[in-house]
């Protein structure tokens, strides 16, 4: 599998950018502090206009503020129910 996985500091921030090419994905992960910086949002428009005019899906994981395994459980809890449903739709 052919991927490239490169960090980007910016001062006390520690952007992730991880591009896979054999699925022409890039994924950006930030932090909350990165999430909430204009300037950086700003300079990053550029970088999603690059790999999105190369043909890439650009994927931007931003940490949030609510409670992760709360949140996480309920949706796994939902896609269960609904391969459930659509099992139950084929039968």
């Amino acid at each position: 599998m052919d991927e490239n996985i490169t960090r980007h500091k910016k001062e006390d921030y520690c952007l992730e950018f991880i591009r896979k090419d054999e699925h022409k994905i890039v994924e950006i992960w930030m932090t909350k502090q990165e999430r909430d910086d204009q300037i950086l949002q700003e300079k990053l428009k550029p970088c999603y206009k690059k790999y999105k005019d190369a043909g890439y899906l650009v994927a931007v994981y931003q940490s949030g503020n609510e409670d992760l395994k709360e949140y996480t459980t309920a949706l796994l809890q939902y896609n269960r129910r609904r391969a459930v449903e659509k099992a139950m739709e084929v039968c």
